[in-house]
């Protein structure tokens, strides 16, 4: 059974461990499959590309234990090797609870946790600090989580390594590794996490250097065990048909109609679960680039815009005027419109770029985006009324994670749904109408699968885009790229 890297808190360095250990299990020949708890986006991205496999996200509360559980067998039990990374802290979960947290996670799959721990400012104080996350994981209920050791990150000098390991053997707990501090292990990140890989020009050498930092400074004849693939499950059904057997009736097309999918630097966040869906739905995704002012792709029965970083090319969308009149007739002519996040603000009147410049989007919807205060969490959401993907009275599991807000949140569209979180006030949100679903909310599709069975349900039902709103060439567009590519 593999292991689950933690951390007492984000910052810790278990990205930095994670993606050491893939590097090395590929320069190995080996095929690693990573998992990553949580509804992150950018780290799968990394671990996706510097492992070859596409990163699962592991969130039992986006999606249910249930596919938890199945998806972990399932594609874990195909690799050479797995790994789980968590997010945040170990206890972090929903609110102050541990609710969908690493230690949950961990607890439900049986998965033993390895412990990274940043000990650049502390000595003998690290033996209290392990003891309390290694007893507190013992007492969780109803299943215990067992500690398999400990990482250390950020440690500056020989000297430095002996007090720390010191301080573990005082409380019998396993020294897994030691890693140096030094500004060449950085990962650079933004306002929403770490830097994508199609960001990272010097990634095949990052890649080497992680490779080598497993090499010299973990304890691998502990470590590689500790990622050992796990069983497959009993059941022989594969993830995406378990997951639409959940839905009574679910449309299969009987020829493959094209739905263009946003994807390029401005638009990148997106689960491969997502694709995997509206493949088995009958859907052939498209990849489309606002960013490089492409008309939509011909015949096009549907539009995804996923969330990304739009407003960091604010000014390059604003040019893009082919892809934004495109993306309004596609509007008036009915094609169904589905954008979460970033796709959200490219539906907008204008955005706001992180020096405060106002540049023009699509004029879809009725409002103006500026960066805000972070909204962060997530969110139980309840649809307010029938709309392209929900029905009045549905309630969905959501986050939400973004620093641009809208001014003002006011229109002539419906709001789609009534929002809930821990710790912020209830507010409506979103925009529906007959064609569009417009939110600030990302979804996994695996909890929710009638979603895209309603969108693959309302694309077979669209006339083909408009000659007005597609390219006219070429006749095929090519697929969209995979996640693990980093687009």
């Amino acid at each position: 059974m593999p292991c689950l890297i933690a951390a007492p808190s984000s910052g810790s360095g278990k990205t930095l461990l994670t993606l050491s250990l893939a590097a090395l299990a590929r320069q190995r020949g080996l095929k690693l499959q990573p998992f990553k708890v949580g509804p992150d986006y950018l780290d799968p991205q990394l671990l996706s590309r510097v492992s070859g496999l596409d990163c699962r996200n592991l969130d039992p509360l986006l999606c249910g234990e249930a596919w938890v559980e199945r998806s972990f067998h399932w594609h874990g039990s195909r690799a050479d090797l797995a790994l789980v990374e968590g997010v945040m802290g170990l206890f972090d979960g929903l609110g102050s609870g541990s609710r969908g947290s690493s230690a949950a996670v961990a607890a439900q799959l049986g998965l033993p946790v390895v412990l990274v721990v940043e000990g650049s400012r502390q000595a003998g104080s690290l033996a209290a600090l392990v003891r309390g996350f290694r007893d507190h994981a013992l007492e969780m209920a109803p299943r215990p989580v067992q500690l398999a050791g400990v990482v250390l990150n950020r440690v500056s000098s020989e000297r430095h390594r002996l007090l720390l390991s010191e301080a573990l053997a005082s409380i019998d707990v396993p020294l897994l590794g030691v890693l140096p501090n030094t500004p060449a292990l950085d990962l650079p990140s933004r306002h929403l996490g770490l830097h994508p890989p199609h960001e990272l020009e010097d990634l095949d050498a990052r890649q080497a250097e992680w490779a080598a930092l497993a090499e010299r400074h973990l304890a691998l004849e502990r470590l590689w065990p500790l990622l050992a693939r796990p069983a497959a499950a009993a059941d022989p059904v594969d993830p995406i048909s378990w997951c639409l057997q959940q839905v009574p009736l679910a449309p299969r097309q009987h020829e493959r109609l094209p739905i263009a999918v946003a994807s390029d630097a401005a638009f990148h966040f997106r689960y491969p679960e997502a694709e995997e869906l509206l493949l088995a739905l009958g859907l052939q995704p498209i990849g489309w680039s606002p960013l490089a002012d492409e008309a939509l792709p011909t015949s096009s029965r549907g539009v995804l815009l996923p969330g990304g970083y739009p407003e960091l090319h604010a000014g390059q969308l604003a040019a893009s005027q082919r892809s934004l009149h495109a993306l309004r007739d596609a509007s008036a002519a009915g094609v169904p419109i589905a954008a979460e996040c970033g796709g959200l603000l490219l539906l907008g009147q204008s955005l706001s770029d992180p020096l405060g410049v106002s540049h023009a989007m699509a004029g879809v919807l009725p409002f103006s985006a500026t960066r805000g205060g972070l909204s962060l969490g997530y969110r139980q959401a309840t649809a307010s009324s029938d709309g392209l993907l929900v029905r009045r009275g549905e309630t969905v599991w959501a986050h939400e994670f973004h620093r641009w807000q809208l001014q003002p949140q006011v229109g002539s569209s419906e709001s789609l749904w009534h929002v809930e979180g821990w710790g912020v006030a209830s507010r409506v949100e979103g925009w529906t109408a007959p064609n569009i679903h417009a939110s600030w909310l990302h979804l996994h599709w695996a909890g929710c699968p009638a979603i895209p069975s309603r969108l693959a349900a309302a694309c077979g039902r669209a006339a083909p885009l408009p000659a007005s709103a597609a390219s006219c060439s070429p006749a095929n567009p090519a697929p969209m790229p995979p996640l693990s590519a980093g687009v």
